[in-house]
């Protein structure tokens, strides 16, 4: 399908910089930078103070915060709070300018890896507690130099400079690296991470394990982590799907954030990580077990999406119609019902509500106040589809997994997505998929991965011309980083997932058991 800039639907964005006069009870006069966000239109109107900050600083594409005097990088829960002021109600050309505000020149453009793992003792299997998680994350900081996090008196995460390491619901152990330039800076930051992590935790006979679902215990046994917003979600999942407490205690994930230069680009982006998402968890499946045995999937962490809340996950399939754009993306997650609103160091619960009602004022819990960009933020946090957009492009649909595959996870969406002609290509192979073939696939890959039927073969024949425009891309890039797909050029030559391998060592050499792989994937 082409894509086309349509007139209407561009938004832009300047900053200025001006002085205002404070109030009678304030005489003091403070600089200001004001955003304008127009929607190709000579008349722009100011729409936000940010009070007492520094015009100018430059923003992570990670969560970002305004304190007075400086530019802080949020990285970690708890969300900031109060920092970006609204003059008056934020409007909906304001929501939009946010994402917007993403665009970036292709020069500019970057790699951002999250992967997750799970905590076990070496000795017992059993998953770790958050006492040794936080033993884990103090002496972490202590030997390499990381910031705590706190929530209250608890150590909840980490932060040095643009990296951060964050807790998952289960006390799956997160990594959310900086924005880098090319794979090599990305798997090295991986391995250091991975060596810091092993440093410590090997000192307390804890061990880290590269899969998509925890295989051996059951969800009664994972650790519950002190995070305001996990009990808020703790306490809402049950009643919007099934499997919504499996996907918080019990999934691990390896993702991508990816940049665009406009509105145009995108939308490109956004439609061929959708389409091509299926692929993604196919090459990358690997959770196949379920508290000992074999679940019937292949991704186990995919299938746990399906039913966890729909109100906030899936295919977007509204992303191929011809209106969309940030506006659109906007109007849908206005309609995707909260979590939360963090206000004076504490989450207040707001789970099922409006946002909208929010925009308004008139949210039932904190009646006549109205939401910053922060608590807008924060919102988008808590959508959850194939592909999420941000002021970035996240590519959810990958199973966790050893470091190679850590490091082939966004070589393979960089070698299509960065490139002009893979891009292209995959647009042009992927135009004619019909919205019920999209579904089909996400709906029958988590069980047969890439031998799922599609059209007149297999989906293994379309992944194999996917791999080869994701090396080619790679190659024109020109920093040799082609290696970094050898793990997944495997997979499409044999068809057989990972995942495949694991129960076939499940049903010979492991004697049914699956204690062993806690060795096989243990980093």
């Amino acid at each position: 399908m082409a894509v086309s800039s349509r007139t209407g639907l561009s938004y832009c964005i300047r900053s200025e910089t001006a002085c205002y006069r404070a109030g009678s009870s304030r005489t003091k006069e403070i600089c200001v930078g004001l955003s304008y966000f127009s929607r190709n239109s000579s008349k722009t109107t100011p729409r936000l103070r940010l009070d007492n900050t520094r015009v100018g600083c430059k923003r992570s594409s990670k969560r970002f915060g305004f304190k007075r005097g400086q530019c802080l990088i949020v990285a970690a829960s708890p969300p900031t709070e109060d920092a970006v002021i609204a003059a008056e109600p934020l409007t909906k050309e304001d929501l939009v300018g946010y994402l917007a505000s993403g665009c970036k020149p292709r020069e500019k453009w970057r790699i951002g890896t999250e992967h997750e793992k799970f905590g076990f003792e070496l000795k017992t299997l059993k998953p770790i507690t958050y006492e040794q998680i936080a033993h884990l994350l103090n002496g972490i900081a202590e030997r390499f130099d990381w910031e705590k996090v706190m929530e209250g008196d608890k150590i909840i995460g980490l932060k040095q400079g643009k990296q951060s390491i964050s807790l998952e619901p289960g006390g799956q152990f997160e990594l959310s690296g900086a924005p880098l330039e090319t794979l090599h800076q990305t798997c090295a930051e991986v391995n250091s991470h991975l060596y810091q992590v092993k440093a410590v935790a090997e000192e307390m006979g804890i061990g880290f394990l590269g899969i998509g679902f925890q295989p051996k215990w059951e969800r009664e046994d994972i650790p519950i982590m002190p995070k305001g917003r996990y009990e808020i979600m703790r306490n809402y999942m049950p009643k919007v799907g099934t499997l919504g407490l499996d996907m918080m205690f019990r999934t691990c994930t390896v993702q991508v954030n990816l940049d665009f230069s406009s509105e145009a680009d995108m939308i490109r982006k956004f439609r061929a990580g959708l389409a091509l998402q299926p692929i993604a968890t196919a090459l990358f499946a690997n959770s196949p077990f379920t508290e000992g045995k074999p679940n019937g999937y292949l991704s186990m962490r995919s299938q746990i999406w399906t039913d966890t809340d729909n109100n906030r996950a899936g295919m977007l399939p509204f992303v191929f119609d011809d209106s969309f754009g940030f506006e659109h993306y906007v109007e849908y997650a206005l309609d995707v019902p909260m979590y939360f609103v963090y206000r004076k160091k504490k989450y207040i619960d707001c789970s099922g509500l409006s946002f909208r009602d929010f925009m308004d004022g008139k949210l039932p819990h904190l009646p006549g106040d109205f939401p910053t960009l922060n608590d807008w933020e924060n919102h988008l946090t808590t959508i959850f589809p194939e592909v999420r957009l941000k002021r970035y492009l996240e590519m959810r649909g990958a199973d966790g997994g050893p470091w190679r595959r850590l490091c082939a996870l966004p070589a393979f969406w960089v070698g299509i997505l960065y490139d002009e002609v893979s891009l292209q290509n995959i647009i042009d192979m992927t135009a004619d998929w019909t919205p019920e073939e999209r579904q089909m696939l996400r709906n029958k890959v988590p069980a047969t991965g890439l031998k799922t039927p599609f059209r007149d073969g297999l989906l293994k024949h379309v992944a194999q011309d996917v791999v080869k425009l994701a090396k080619d891309g790679l190659e024109r890039r020109g920093f040799k980083e082609t290696g970094f797909l050898n793990e997944v050029a495997e997979v499409v030559r044999t068809g057989v997932t990972p995942a495949e391998k694991l129960l076939e060592l499940y049903h010979g050499k492991w004697g049914k058991s699956v204690d062993p792989v806690f060795e096989e994937l243990l980093y």
